[in-house]
């Protein structure tokens, strides 16, 4: 009986310590929203009122803080507060920001091939960043663009 005892309490002590749970908890990270219609609250309970509603899927925020199903969020404005984790993903995307059009190239290079021209405000599927550019994807019109002209990549 103490040796099934001690398995058991080991291998709860791995679970613990998995990078799933780990990487749970850890913040920032970015994420972004996954419904239709989600509401920032000024606190982290529906008890709170309503600050915000976002109907913006896809949109990127940077989770800065969670509280056992909720999460503190900011959003590309700057505007913080918090939303229910399971109105949440953990699918990267960014949004384009600046003034004017920005250059969707078929290569991360400003003489590569020009693509698509994307606008401000435009939010897409975020692939991997290199050199200061980013694999940007909106609704499979896929490309580079300057990492500078997107919210939502590096480290939050």
């Amino acid at each position: 009986m103490r040796w099934l005892l001690s398995i058991l309490v080991f291998t709860i002590g791995l679970g613990a310590f998995s990078p799933t749970v780990a990487q749970d908890n850890e913040v920032p990270y970015w994420a972004s929203i996954a419904s239709s219609e989600v509401r920032m609250r000024v606190g982290p309970s529906r008890d709170f009122p309503i600050q915000w509603v976002y109907k913006r899927r896809g949109l990127p925020i940077k989770v800065v803080r969670v509280q056992e199903s909720w999460r503190l969020v900011e959003d590309p404005d700057g505007t913080r507060g918090w939303m229910a984790s399971s109105l949440l993903s953990r699918g990267r995307t960014a949004l384009v920001i600046g003034e004017g059009l920005v250059a969707m190239h078929d290569a991360a290079s400003d003489q590569a091939n020009l693509k698509w021209n994307v606008e401000p405000g435009v939010v897409g599927k975020l692939g991997a960043c290199e050199s200061g550019w980013c694999e940007f994807d909106v609704e499979g019109r896929a490309g580079w663009v300057p990492e500078s002209r997107l919210w939502g990549t590096g480290a939050p």
